[in-house]
């Protein structure tokens, strides 16, 4: 029986999934640690994360695997791993990091991102890169280079936070051309490395990793490594991808047409096109897709709002009064449609792209505290996110994506039936929900990569659709008025 494990290294925890591939069954999920990981935050916009605490918790989730399954460590045949996108990693010639990583939510190079353009030239980033640099991973680099000297004079390799995972497994530094593309490292019209940023900067090419393939065998468990998870020296190494391509990937989303959704920590949409377009403001941003070739080209359109889950999660902690997820989402369902007036921008996590990098912060409007209880701002905050999605939508249907099925796993805000229904009908497209997440994605893509699979779509075996959500008409009337209302705030605050 040939097992694959996948990783999904993400900001609030590592998960791991063990499952059958001839089936597609999951054997056994674990994650780690029990309560959210740490973001350091000493700074306003700040966001770092020590990637030592990743693979602690790396090693203990496999160990809960182990612990959860009996199976024979040989007959894990291939990892795959995704992880948090646009982290900055830095390591010396030993491989020991050189600084916590600069985490996808910190907006500290955002001005670096901004001169760089007009230093490029608009034109000349936009045809090449379909994006700015923004506040992306070379622009991380800068910042690095510009603030902490002595740090930058010592590193030998930039890493993406899945790379590093991938190093402490295989000791080989590596990365691929998805992974380059999400750092705005990657040159689309050359299709190779983007010299004319990495010279702008005076980034040296010698501390970019060695580019594999995303589907390949990119290196083996050392020994140390093995020792340390549990499993058998030599296990293949054979995919890796960022936590939105490879969430794409777990809903079979992969051609021209298709849209996977997510509303984790952070909400995003992630459309396939096989055209190099571009939103010129770089309010939404175009990468190399996991599947991307010479001969089917294939580019993921991805829509962020930074400030999604975590809304939630900042409610549950501070004003939802000792309840859980389950119990808020059956609250806010107490509430009618547009939460009699209370709006919510839900933009308090750092820089948003839709809005051009501006960091707007989170803004309540319309608090009575004659009509307004628990109830509404729990409501006005899931509504306000399906908004400021929807929002984002517009700036993805000028690039060309449309958007009629929506695909994503039954999850995080998805679990909530208020947020899929308003989801559903906001947006005018059909939401599939399927039972599967970031790691099961990592798993079948490393059945890919590792030649475990004869093809790419024996891959995607046991994955069907659990539940289908339609856009709810008779509500439609009252969600365009709320959305409006929603639309009028955020034009008045962008405009102060």
């Amino acid at each position: 029986m040939a097992l694959l494990l996948g990783y999904d290294v993400g900001s609030s925890s590592i998960k791991a999934t063990l499952m059958e591939a001839e089936t597609g069954e999951v054997l056994a999920t674990a994650s780690s640690p029990e309560k959210e990981l740490e973001i350091i935050a000493e700074r306003g916009g700040w966001a770092e994360q020590h990637p030592g605490v990743w693979w602690e918790n790396v090693v203990s989730a496999t160990r809960k695997i182990k612990a959860g399954a009996k199976f024979e460590a040989r007959s894990v045949e291939a990892i795959g791993i995704s992880y948090q996108m646009h982290g900055l990693v830095v390591v010396d010639k030993n491989r020991e990091v050189l600084r916590p990583s600069i985490i996808w939510c910190d907006s500290r190079a955002v001005e670096i991102g901004n001169k760089a353009i007009a230093g490029i030239g608009e034109k000349e980033c936009l045809g090449r890169l379909l994006n700015s640099p923004g506040n992306f991973t070379a622009s991380k680099l800068k910042w690095v280079m510009e603030n902490e000297p002595e740090i930058y004079s010592k590193i030998y390799k930039m890493m993406l936070p899945g790379d590093y995972v991938a190093t402490r497994m295989t000791g080989d530094i590596k990365t691929t051309p998805s992974g380059l593309s999400e750092g705005i490292m990657w040159d689309f019209e050359r299709q190779g490395l983007a010299d004319l940023v990495l010279g702008h900067y005076g980034i040296s090419e010698e501390l970019i990793a060695d580019v594999v393939p995303t589907f390949s065998v990119q290196g083996e468990l050392t020994k140390a490594a093995a020792g340390e998870l549990g499993l058998a020296e030599g296990t293949k190494i054979s995919y890796r991808a960022g936590d939105q391509p490879n969430n794409a990937l777990s809903l079979n989303v992969l051609n021209p047409g298709e849209i996977a959704a997510t509303a984790g920590t952070s909400g995003v949409v992630y459309g396939i096109s096989d055209k190099p377009d571009y939103d010129s403001k770089s309010r939404v941003n175009t990468f190399v897709h996991v599947n991307h070739s010479s001969d089917a080209a294939r580019y993921g359109v991805l829509l962020c709002i930074n400030g999604t889950g975590i809304l939630n999660s900042w409610l549950k902690h501070n004003a939802a009064g000792g309840i859980d997820y389950e119990q808020m989402n059956e609250l806010a369902g107490k509430a009618p449609v547009g939460s009699e007036g209370l709006i919510i921008l839900p933009y308090g996590n750092g820089a948003e792209r839709t809005l051009e990098n501006r960091d707007l912060g989170a803004v309540v409007r319309g608090l009575s505290f004659n009509v307004h209880d628990k109830a509404h701002l729990l409501r006005a905050a899931q509504e306000g996110i399906v908004f400021a999605l929807n929002y984002g939508l517009g700036i993805m249907h000028k690039v060309g994506v449309e958007v009629r099925t929506v695909r994503a796993g039954n999850a995080n805000m998805f679990l909530s039936p208020l947020f899929a229904e308003a989801f559903a009908t906001v947006t005018k497209s059909v939401v599939e929900l399927y039972n599967t997440d970031g790691s099961q994605g990592a798993a079948r893509g490393a059945g890919i990569g590792a030649g475990v699979y004869k093809n790419m779509e024996d891959a995607f075996v046991g994955l069907e659709p659990i539940k289908t959500i339609e856009p709810n008409n008779k509500l439609a009337p009252a969600y365009a008025e709320a959305y409006e209302k929603w639309d009028g705030i955020l034009k008045y605050e962008l405009a102060k």
